[in-house]
């Protein structure tokens, strides 16, 4: 294997002495070791003479510490490396803050400091940048009665009677003047999701340079910025979004593209959820029902071309085929789901995902009827789209309305023809069955049908780890009771991959605390142990400081938050009332003026809440973070392991509750001068055979255990 090269050596050595410098710092040990061992598995690569990856795909896995300073520890060495490779660097971020944290403030830092010439460019989706022809059409529909092809609130431009036309007025006029360029992130003020819809499209509905506005376009400005930048800031949905794309349609194809995952262990999550599907039967029999009537406004515009008119009859006979089906099956699936639904429970799984003959084989019906459809619905689109090109008797306008309208409705038929696709397909028995289930909807008036991998190892490596020129993975926790087998296990990582983990800057003994009460109740016991919680809370929270408490269960948050002292439910801010930004914007100010804060939070605030200094002293966690039992995916993944041989407990519930453990409690220190305490209510720590082995994974805190 060749090594780096000397030159590569001392360029990355001098940006670091460069960068201490311009920030008067210390090295870190940390923070060397990440460098040097990116640097080092990058510049093992084998090139050809036509620039392309000979062999094994370099991949390096790095657990970094809070305090590390990953962001350096992984831009430093992979810059210089991918020029000399001429290739780009794609950044992938948990997060849109940190994706605004690496523009705003990081890389320009590191420029600075070190003099290098890179160019950046933020990739976002298609979802955040204003269609002009969409607000075109909303300036439009302010003042009319009717909105044409849409057929549901949800998709019509925009509701009249909730949104003044005044406000898209404002947003056109910023645009003219060239105060705004379009991202919705940089609209200074809020814009709520259901108004937002209204402004934007997907890749189907786009006509893409056909548009007659593609030049005042916001997405392809951005689009264009990609294809020359150095090094390209993404998100992990987005990437998945492209990777599932083929890869290449969105940002670099995978070979001539460096990967760096920042917070990886987001990965195999993010990467099931973009190959997974759902169907809603009654709604999407109530869409197909409408759909005539779409057509038929539809027909009256497009009158003048009898061609399109002709496609319009192939798309209604096959939709009234689908509907047909779908009709017929929605019985079956009903009465499934009333026979079976288990007490208590949200949902009904198939045993290993294998639904039976019969459902295979109306499900092989359902997908060949609506695989017809989207076919005749692609023609139109592609027919639409030619028409702009050329001469139609229909005014431009009304083909650009209709070309978006029947994005629309192939963006539908898209997401069911993949639901009974899925269904219909027979899982190969050396492979992880997908998880296949019934549940009723959020009024139990539906029924849902729904089907996911239950392992993003074969996806990741059929589209990522063999494809990319490089990959680098890194997060604050990575490893679950203090080895990478479980991350490993999950994403697939191919068995030449590096890993390592770099100690944080934390003096984590002195810093803080982690006190295991005993609170009179086991946490196994539900309702016991949310009584001693309500018992407890006043005593073991400081009402003058800033404080987290994290719940594993909605219902308990909710019991506590309705029963302590209305003293302390005064300061208590809790998810759902507000949103996650709300909350900490109010915590932060209370905390500002020199008053106490309590958060109530779930899991959400137990990964990326960020509350560095004063913002909070104290982290109480409830109960382990054990997963939901009445999760569909957690069920399928565990009855997969034990047809394996394996112990689900072992193998998958203990690492990852580890992890979450290890997130949860590393709220507490964000920067080096951070001190405070965690507190754990759950005696199973210290009472259960696997108490040591979580305890052991955490940080190295002093520990005060009754």
């Amino acid at each position: 294997m060749p090594e780096l090269s000397e030159d590569l050596k001392a360029t990355i050595q001098e940006g670091y002495r460069s960068f201490l410098r311009y920030r008067d710092l210390k090295p870190r040990q940390g923070q060397r070791q990440m460098i040097g061992i990116i640097a080092s598995t990058l510049g093992k690569v084998e090139v050809n003479e036509e620039g392309e990856r000979d062999g094994d795909t370099p991949i390096c896995v790095v657990e970094a510490g809070t305090g590390t300073g990953k962001t350096l520890g992984y831009l430093l060495p992979v810059l210089p490396v991918a020029r000399a490779m001429g290739k780009q660097v794609v950044v992938a971020t948990g997060t849109v803050s940190l994706q605004s944290q690496l523009m705003v403030k990081d890389i320009p830092e590191l420029l600075a400091a070190t003099g290098w010439k890179y160019s950046f460019a933020l990739a976002k989706g298609r979802g955040r940048y204003l269609c002009n022809i969409r607000l075109e059409l909303c300036l439009d529909a302010a003042d009319a009665s009717e909105s044409g092809l849409f057929l549901f609130e949800d998709e019509k431009p925009f509701n009249s009677d909730k949104i003044s036309g005044d406000f898209f007025k404002k947003l056109d006029e910023s645009l003219t003047a060239g105060e705004w360029d379009g991202d919705r992130d940089a609209w200074p003020e809020f814009i709520d999701d259901s108004v937002w819809r209204a402004l934007t499209v997907d890749r189907r509905q786009c006509t893409g340079h056909r548009c007659r506005k593609v030049n005042q376009c916001a997405f392809f400005r951005a689009r264009a910025q990609l294809e020359d930048a150095d090094c390209i800031i993404a998100n992990h949905d987005l990437v998945m979004a492209d990777l599932s794309l083929g890869g290449g349609a969105i940002l670099p194809a995978p070979e001539q593209a460096i990967y760096i995952f920042d917070e990886a262990h987001r990965l195999g999550d993010t990467t099931l959820r973009h190959f997974a599907a759902s169907c809603r039967l009654k709604a999407t029999v109530q869409w197909l029902e409408q759909l005539e009537k779409g057509l038929a406004i539809t027909a009256k515009t497009l009158a003048g071309d009898t061609g399109l008119v002709s496609q319009l009859d192939q798309i209604g006979s096959a939709a009234a085929d689908a509907l047909q089906s779908l009709r017929q099956a929605t019985p079956l699936f009903s009465h499934i789901l009333d026979e079976k639904l288990p007490a208590n429970t949200s949902h009904f799984r198939f045993p290993l995902g294998d639904v039976g003959l019969e459902i295979r084989d109306l499900s092989a019906v359902l997908a060949r009827g609506f695989i017809k459809l989207h076919s005749h619905l692609d023609d139109l689109s592609s027919s639409l789209e030619k028409k702009l090109d050329g001469f139609s008797p229909v005014p431009r306008v009304d083909l650009e309305q209709i070309h978006q309208g029947v994005g629309n409705w192939l963006a539908r038929v898209e997401a069911v023809t993949g639901l009974w696709t899925q269904m219909a397909e027979t899982d190969k028995p050396d492979q992880p069955p997908r998880a296949r289930w019934l549940s009723p909807d959020e009024l139990g008036q539906d029924v849902v049908v729904s089907v996911s991998p239950i392992s993003a190892a074969d996806l990741l490596r059929a589209n990522l780890w063999y494809r990319a020129f490089g990959v680098v993975a890194a997060s604050a926790t990575i490893r679950a009771l203090g080895r990478f087998d479980r991350f490993a296990a999950t994403v697939g990582l191919p068995g030449h991959a590096t890993t390592l983990a770099v100690p944080g800057a934390f003096d984590f003994a002195n810093a803080a605390v982690l006190a295991i009460p005993d609170i009179g109740a086991d946490a196994s016991d539900a309702s016991a142990h949310t009584q001693a919680v309500i018992d407890n809370l006043n005593s073991l929270v400081n009402r003058e400081d800033a404080s987290l408490v994290l719940f594993s269960s909605r219902r308990q948050m909710e019991s506590v938050a309705a029963a302590i002292s209305l003293e302390l439910r005064d300061i208590v801010l809790m998810q759902g009332d507000y949103s996650h930004s709300e909350i900490v914007r109010r915590h932060k100010e209370r905390i500002d003026g020199g008053d106490g804060s309590i958060i109530f939070g779930l899991a959400s605030f137990a990964e990326g809440l960020d509350l560095p200094g004063n913002y909070c002293n104290h982290v109480i966690i409830a109960k382990l973070p054990f997963a939901v039992p009445d999760d569909p995916l957690q069920a399928a993944q565990a009855e997969w392991l034990e047809s394996l041989g394996l112990k689900p407990f072992q193998a998958m519930t203990l690492p990852d509750t580890s992890l979450r453990l290890i997130q949860a409690c590393g709220r507490l220190l964000r920067t080096e001068s951070d001190t405070g305490r965690v507190t754990i209510l759950d005696r199973r720590l210290v009472s259960k055979f696997y108490g040591r082995q979580l305890l052991d994974s955490l940080p190295p805190f002093r520990r005060e255990i009754d």
